[in-house]
C-alpha cells in the first residue's frame, strides 16, 4: 500500500536511527531517494519513495 505522507529530515533520521544530516549525505551520493520541494524552505521525502527504497534494499539483501 502506497502512502501519501511526507516525512521531514528528522522523521527520516529517526526511521533509520541516524543523524538528521545523514539522509542528505545519502542523497548527495545518489544512494537515497531525492526529497521533494513543497515550497521555499520546505523539503520533504515522500513516504512511498522511502518504502520503495526499503523494499529494493531488502530484496537486494535477500538475493546476496
Amino acid at each position: 500500500m502506497q502512502s501519501n505522507q511526507y516525512l521531514t529530515d528528522k522523521q527520516v533520521a529517526e526511521r533509520f536511527s541516524v543523524h538528521r544530516a545523514t539522509p542528505w549525505r545519502w542523497v548527495e551520493r545518489g544512494a537515497f531517494p531525492k526529497p521533494v520541494r513543497l515550497s521555499p524552505g520546505c523539503t520533504r521525502w515522500r513516504e512511498a519513495d522511502i518504502q520503495a527504497w526499503e523494499a529494493t534494499r531488502e530484496s537486494e539483501a535477500a538475493n546476496a
